[in-house]
């Protein structure tokens, strides 16, 4: 692949970032507030870096879960609206709900061209057509706008989830063991709520977007810090290293 322009958001990739968030990855299942506050922060980076003032910019929040990106992204002026199909997820944390539909990323019910920026973290590996939402994703952003869709690598050391790295023995084979220790199936189950996303997926899909419809303008691993960016150039070394990969377009009018 051929890369693309330099992300404003590489000033922030630093190895202290990375530790950070990695350390703060230990505590998803048992601390999910710390966990997902400072992911939203640095997903509120990562928005403003490569759309620029927020204020008063209109965010659709694919996938929003319990709503903890809310609040970072509204404290920038940005008029925030969330999608989440599952009404467990959307509850999980008791945080309010003032602007959510309760909808499927495969099929957005919004107008062509509603948002100035459309965002999705962590999301695209828990449907079964994720290019299909990055389509719809693109639909929904107006010209000029921006779309981010972030998500975990399959082949990566996270791909299992909670499963741990007993995903790389087969996904149906992981959710089995993780029931047989835990006593009941994994949240994120092979096959129904989580699947086999690769980098390469998602790089081939992207090289397929009509011009016309939007540009890819950054691609890279989210929680590498900048001087191992280059292992989204390498095949299979971005597979296994890469983590979590950060497609950005900027969309180029109604498809």
């Amino acid at each position: 692949m051929s890369a693309p322009p330099r992300s404003p958001f590489a000033r922030r990739a630093t190895l202290r970032r990375a530790a950070g968030l990695l350390n703060d990855f230990r505590y998803e299942q048992t601390d999910p507030d710390r966990f997902y506050s400072a992911l939203a922060r640095d997903s509120v980076d990562l928005v403003a870096d490569h759309h620029g003032d927020l204020d008063g910019a209109v965010i659709l929040d694919v996938g929003g879960g319990p709503g903890y990106f809310a609040d970072g992204f509204r404290a920038l002026g940005a008029r925030y609206v969330s999608a989440e199909p599952d009404p467990a997820e959307l509850h999980a944390a008791a945080l309010p709900h003032r602007a959510t539909v309760r909808a499927s990323g495969m099929d957005l019910p919004f107008a062509d061209g509603a948002f100035d920026v459309c965002f999705s973290s962590n999301v695209a590996e828990h449907v079964r057509d994720p290019w299909r939402m990055g389509t719809e994703m693109l639909r929904v952003t107006r010209p000029g706008g921006t779309v981010i869709l972030s998500y975990t690598l399959w082949y990566g050391p996270f791909g299992g989830h909670e499963m741990g790295l007993t995903h790389y023995l087969g996904g149906a084979r992981a959710a089995r063991m993780y029931t047989r220790r835990h006593g009941h199936p994994p949240k994120n189950l092979y096959g129904t709520s989580l699947f086999r996303v690769t980098a390469s997926d998602g790089l081939r899909w992207a090289a397929t977007v009509p011009t016309e419809a939007a540009t890819l303008v950054a691609a890279f691993p989210r929680y590498l810090p900048r001087w191992a960016w280059w292992v989204m150039r390498v095949p299979v070394l971005r597979e296994l290293l890469g983590s979590n990969l950060v497609l950005v377009f900027r969309s180029g009018g109604v498809q």
